[in-house]
């Protein structure tokens, strides 16, 4: 039997910026369906940026999550019973859901201030190729670097 089609979402952009990002990563923040509570959140942290650097908060924004996206990572492989970890490229898809997964735990699990304050503190730290995320992508690249002998298993 043939495998359903995964048909691509049409995805809508947040009502601020018009950015369509923004609209996911308002979605990714979001728990138990309270949107409006996420997009306060979202917009503050953006004004936070922006009352601190002057600059752009989208431009910001997109920098974060370009320097947190991952290009390798490691997918594991039974082979002969034993397990590999083999290297394999991110998709695009993916490589944004990574970052901004990364972005928000980093950000929850700091204590201490108000979650639009720590979210933009990681996105003006992630934006200089600095903090707890940025360490995650470097951690993730190595492992992948570390296990590249066996990327001649992959399909």
């Amino acid at each position: 039997m043939r495998k359903k089609r995964n048909y691509k979402r049409e995805r809508l952009p947040d009502f601020k910026y018009n950015s369509v990002a923004i609209g996911r990563f308002i979605n990714y923040i979001m728990e138990d369906g309270k949107k409006a509570v996420a997009e306060k959140v979202i917009y503050d942290a953006l004004d936070i940026i922006k009352a601190k650097t002057k600059e752009e908060p989208l431009a910001i924004f997109d920098k974060a999550i370009e320097n947190v996206s991952p290009i390798v990572e490691v997918g594991t492989k039974r082979i002969g019973g034993a397990n590999y970890q083999i290297p394999k490229e991110v998709r695009p898809e993916r490589r944004f859901t990574l970052a901004s997964r990364w972005i928000i735990e980093v950000a929850r699990n700091k204590k201490g201030k108000p979650m639009a304050e720590k979210l933009a503190e990681e996105f003006l730290s992630a934006a200089n190729n600095e903090g707890a995320a940025i360490k995650k992508k470097q951690d993730t690249h190595r492992m992948a670097e570390a296990n590249r002998a066996f990327a001649h298993f992959s399909r």
